[in-house]
């Protein structure tokens, strides 16, 4: 499917025979983003949450994923693509169940989502796919802000998130879902040049 055409209704089968490079998220079959890439503050701060979740989970039996992976929300491994219509790609998801990881997606909520703040993405990230994940069921959800160097983290209580803390550079975030697992976020937000 071309992307000068409607933006209604697009399926997964859509986005996977497109020819286009674009990666984009769909909901309801609805186009909610066409980022352009995440500046270096973004991709720093990713790639310190990924260190500090990696390193935990070696050995373990959930795993991390970075963006770009799709994650279909609402499927499961027997959803025909052409049947899937909502899918994201957050830029941290924790899965604990293998049965939810194909070799080309993620079906199903994952168990922790992180998201990233950019300018083109807040909105997104703090209303259309905070809903999402809420109705999906994922567990924890975490808004970061590397501009303003904070966390917000949503825990799931009878279906809705519910407020669990707001944390900056000089606190410590318990993560829920793990009983043994604290990220100190002097590292997080800690930039390149050691400041």
């Amino acid at each position: 499917m071309s992307m000068n055409q409607p933006q209604s209704n697009y399926s997964y089968a859509d986005y996977l025979e497109s020819s286009e490079e674009i990666r984009y998220e769909v909901i309801d079959g609805q186009i909610i983003s066409m980022s352009p890439a995440p500046t270096p503050k973004h991709q720093h701060v990713q790639r310190e949450l990924l260190i500090e979740f990696g390193t935990y989970l070696r050995g373990k039996e959930c795993s991390v994923f970075g963006s770009p992976i799709d994650v279909c929300l609402f499927a499961n491994q027997t959803t025909p693509n052409e049947k899937i219509k909502d899918w994201v790609q957050p830029d941290i998801v924790v899965i604990c169940d293998r049965n939810k990881i194909n070799p080309q997606n993620i079906v199903g909520a994952p168990d922790l989502v992180i998201e990233i703040l950019s300018p083109s993405t807040a909105r997104n990230d703090r209303v259309i796919k905070f809903n999402n994940y809420q109705k999906a069921g994922v567990r924890e959800y975490w808004i970061v802000d590397p501009s303003n160097e904070y966390v917000e983290v949503f825990l799931l209580q009878n279906n809705r998130f519910i407020s669990s803390g707001f944390y900056t550079k000089e606190d410590s975030i318990k993560v829920n879902i793990f009983e043994d697992l604290s990220i100190e976020l002097k590292h997080v937000f800690q930039d390149d040049s050691g400041k």
